[in-house]
């Protein structure tokens, strides 16, 4: 077991399993880092994919000086409605504290609904869509048409960008060498082997 801090995983009934995927593998492996996966409440959920996950814990039981990084993944719940107060609550709290958050797709949508956005580069998956979904969205100087951005502990990724979204976890928690997160990417990117 490590001492390190954990690497939390927000899952939700329908969550896009493929996108975190890259980052919580690598986060674990070559990072060291336990992975918890973080639920509404324990009950089990169904990933996009129909991946089965049990959370190791629920919301009300994060405890912000364990947490490295906070992810949330995409999906259409993001879309479907309000955030829930104990997580929106949870999120400023962890910001406030500057814990690192990554969102890619949708949920980069969700965090800028509740204002983590505000004054920092980020991007998403296109700005069309921040504005169609987030009809407050006010940000669109900050915005950057590129698969994922890093700006003072928050990054966001296009759900097309899973491993530009995994390179920048990884260069905020200082996994891998600057070098090895280049051939990395390069290697998942391009499919081909160095």
């Amino acid at each position: 077991m490590t001492d390190l801090k954990a690497a939390y995983l927000f899952v939700f009934e329908g969550f896009a399993d493929w996108e975190p995927s890259f980052a919580v593998a690598e986060l674990r492996r070559s990072g060291g880092r336990r992975i918890e996966a973080v639920g509404l409440t324990r009950d089990p959920v169904e990933s996009m994919g129909g991946l089965r996950v049990v959370p190791t814990r629920a919301l009300e039981e994060v405890a912000i000086d364990d947490v490295a990084i906070f992810i949330l993944p995409g999906g259409d719940r993001w879309e479907q409605g309000p955030m829930e107060t104990e997580l929106e609550a949870l999120l400023k709290r962890l910001d406030a504290a500057g814990v690192p958050i990554a969102a890619i797709c949708a949920a980069s949508a969700a965090i800028a609904g509740i204002g983590l956005l505000r004054g920092r580069r980020h991007t998403s998956n296109g700005l069309d869509y921040l504005r169609h979904q987030v009809p407050a969205y006010a940000e669109a100087a900050g915005y950057v048409d590129a698969p994922a951005v890093r700006d003072r502990g928050l990054i966001t990724a296009s759900g097309l960008g899973a491993v530009e979204f995994a390179r920048e976890i990884f260069e905020e928690l200082d996994v891998l060498s600057a070098e090895d997160r280049a051939v990395w990417a390069a290697m998942f990117r391009s499919g081909r082997m160095p």
